[in-house]
């Protein structure tokens, strides 16, 4: 029997979803081996259990925080999907401010219509059992999470810096042509896709689990940035893993 499997959203943009509708020549297979029982944006059937469930978006309301609790205790495995999800995304930006100024400056004269919480991961609610990173989450690693649990094994989550993938693709180092990068802390497992079209890795992945926050302040600020600058890229994706400046 192929497991039951669910995608929800919370507070996010749901580009994470639309990534995997975007599957073309993988979708008869990820069919044929798992069965979708619930999706908002592909389907209307409901389930009441789930083998399996991919969850997008960060929690930001009382009502995220009910649903959260509900969807954990109906399923079986539970995977964060995404930045937001896993690490708070750029909606935990509004948290470097008091809650009551993000209401007044986001909602104005309605700003108690809107009962907002400062936004957090889903870990910070329930328990998680594995991530799958990024803004969007790449298709490539949602196929080898989906892939191993189909086998059995627990998916093998990277946990070194998007330099190291970037080395290993052979890629010219974008500081080399005037960029800011932020793979040098950030978590690979996107087969550096960012740096290998030309751009730069702006940290969506999140950061590796010991970073060397100082030495990446070093090569931002040598390369023109100030202080505060550098921390706010740092940030961007990582707001929550600050206390008193990023942590």
């Amino acid at each position: 029997m192929k497991p039951k499997v669910a995608v929800f959203d919370f507070t996010g943009c749901e580009g994470c979803e639309l990534n995997k509708l975007n599957f073309e020549n993988e979708l008869l297979d990820i069919i044929a081996h798992i069965d979708f029982v619930e999706w908002r944006e592909a389907m209307d059937d409901k389930a009441d259990e789930y083998d399996i469930a991919f969850i997008e978006g960060s929690i930001s309301t009382p009502e995220c925080v009910d649903r959260i609790h509900d969807i954990r205790n109906r399923s079986k495995i539970l995977i964060a999907l995404g930045a937001c999800a896993v690490c708070g995304g750029m909606n935990a930006m509004k948290n470097q401010k008091p809650l009551e100024v993000a209401r007044e400056e986001v909602y104005g004269k309605d700003k108690d219509l809107f009962p907002t919480l400062p936004a957090l991961p889903l870990s910070a609610y329930v328990k998680v059992d594995f991530e799958i990173r990024g803004c969007p989450m790449t298709q490539q690693e949602f196929l080898r999470v989906v892939t191993a649990l189909l086998m059995g094994k627990n998916p093998i989550i990277p946990d070194y810096a998007v330099c190291v993938e970037c080395k290993l693709k052979e890629n010219e180092c974008v500081y080399g042509n005037g960029m800011i990068c932020m793979g040098p802390i950030t978590r690979a497992g996107c087969d550096a896709q960012c740096p290998s079209f030309g751009q730069y890795c702006i940290g969506c992945r999140g950061l590796v689990s010991h970073p060397n926050k100082e030495a990446m302040i070093e090569i931002l600020t040598n390369h023109g940035l100030s202080v505060d600058e550098a921390d706010k890229k740092m940030s961007l994706f990582n707001t929550e893993n600050r206390e008193g400046g990023l942590k």
